[in-house]
């Protein structure tokens, strides 16, 4: 039980999520199905409460200190002159695949923060994160269990 517990902890986690949590598992003697499953359901918890607190706690803060409200208004403005282009044109996919691929940087915890950035609406951002949290693990339980090979993908 302390392995699905830490699993779940694993895929929780910003920097590790199910990238690190399915193959902890997996490595542990935990059967594929739980660590993907257990993986995909610690990847989204966190995912909720970023999607749901975070434009309410971010307007609070930029309304009660001068400094918040100067940071958000860079941050607004210097994300979406530099990526509004590429987001408008790819929109909906481009969420699904930057938490799909499971490289440094992309994930679930990004995808919630472009969504947020992005003003993309809760019911709209949830399921696209989510359909990519699970083609993530997909992948990582592949590799995990040797029936996909990254080694292909890299060249010598």
């Amino acid at each position: 039980m302390n392995t699905i517990f830490y699993t779940l902890l694993l895929a929780m986690a910003p920097i590790s999520e199910l990238r690190g949590a399915i193959p902890y598992a997996i490595s542990q003697k935990v059967d594929w199905q739980l660590a993907f499953l257990w993986g995909v359901i610690g990847n989204m918890i966190p995912v909720i409460f970023i999607l749901w607190f975070l434009d309410p706690v971010s307007k609070w803060l930029s309304k009660n200190f001068k400094i918040f409200d100067k940071f958000f208004t860079w941050l607004f403005h210097y994300t979406r002159t530099r990526h509004t282009a590429k987001v408008e044109k790819y929109q909906e996919l481009a969420l699904i695949i930057l938490v799909a691929i499971p490289l440094p940087m992309t994930g679930a915890w990004t995808g919630s923060l472009v969504a947020f950035l992005f003003g993309m609406p809760y019911k709209k951002a949830l399921p696209l994160i989510f359909l990519g949290v699970l083609i993530a693990g997909v992948i990582v339980t592949l590799v995990s269990m040797g029936v996909l090979n990254i080694g292909l993908f890299i060249k010598h």
